[in-house]
């Protein structure tokens, strides 16, 4: 039997009560990335909200390891999570410098002072996510596709052992999601980092994903890897659209393969 890193069994997610989605089941081994897919609306920020715990579960568990994440303490969670969602993080008179470093603050103690060693990892992530040129500039005043490259910077600064992301190429050029592409598969090889993320862009997630989770509907429509689910005419169906109108990625596809990164 396969020791799961990452499992929900049963989970039941939704507002106010409401279920939206029912008997989510996902196990994933660590340094394995789970793509989300499915149409706007169904559900799939709302299972990443529910399974790094902003929104309370309304039946279900999701487990890290062996451990229930609801009976973790908040730091100690902390440690082994990072979360990056699309809402725009909200600051004042502080440098993107400064946003990637409160990444640390799960190791800082209640006075969020960096140790030189922080400083140290600050300075590394900043330089492995190639946000040094903005580093010093303003948060507020940066454009929305940089803001997404800090933000994914403070979530590796975290030095998770999981990073939950909610449509993390959605402000990016071709150069960065190629570039973000190229981080998680550093992270991973190097760190058996673990990601869960939702993706609109479908080839990527063919791309990328070793296991992929869709939704529409009710229940989990799908969940296997991407041979299972690309297969036959299913990504069809399950958006309603022609075959050829979910390509719109293939140049990125196209320009991934010829550079030798990944195998569609």
């Amino acid at each position: 039997m396969k020791n799961f890193y990452f499992s929900t069994k049963k989970l039941c997610v939704g507002y106010d009560n409401k279920p939206l989605i029912k008997d989510v089941e996902i196990a994933l081994l660590k340094g394995e990335i789970l793509s989300l897919i499915g149409p706007n609306g169904a559900g799939k920020s709302t299972v990443l909200k529910s399974i790094a715990g902003q929104l309370q579960l309304l039946g279900g568990v999701v487990y890290l390891g062996k451990h229930s994440i609801s009976e973790m303490k908040a730091n100690e969670l902390a440690k082994k999570m990072s979360v990056v969602f699309t809402e725009k993080v909200k600051v004042e008179l502080k440098t993107c410098r400064d946003i990637v470093a409160t990444g640390r603050y799960p190791y800082t103690g209640r006075f969020g002072i960096l140790s030189k060693e922080d400083e140290r990892i600050v300075d590394e992530v900043i330089e492995l996510t190639q946000i040094t040129d903005i580093c010093g500039k303003d948060f507020d005043k940066i454009s929305d596709g940089q803001k997404q490259r800090v933000m994914l910077a403070r979530a590796v600064c975290q030095e998770p052992e999981i990073v939950i992301l909610d449509e993390p190429t959605s402000y990016l050029d071709i150069k960065y999601k190629l570039d973000f592409l190229s981080l998680l598969e550093e992270m991973r090889e190097k760190k058996g980092l673990t990601v869960i993320m939702s993706l609109h862009e479908l080839e990527l997630a063919k791309i990328v994903s070793d296991k992929i989770l869709c939704l529409k509907g009710e229940y989990a429509a799908r969940y296997g890897t991407p041979k299972e689910v690309f297969e036959s005419d299913f990504i069809e169906r399950l958006f309603e659209i022609d075959r050829d109108s979910f390509l719109e990625n293939k140049k990125l596809l196209t320009y991934v393969t010829q550079i030798g990164k990944w195998e569609s």
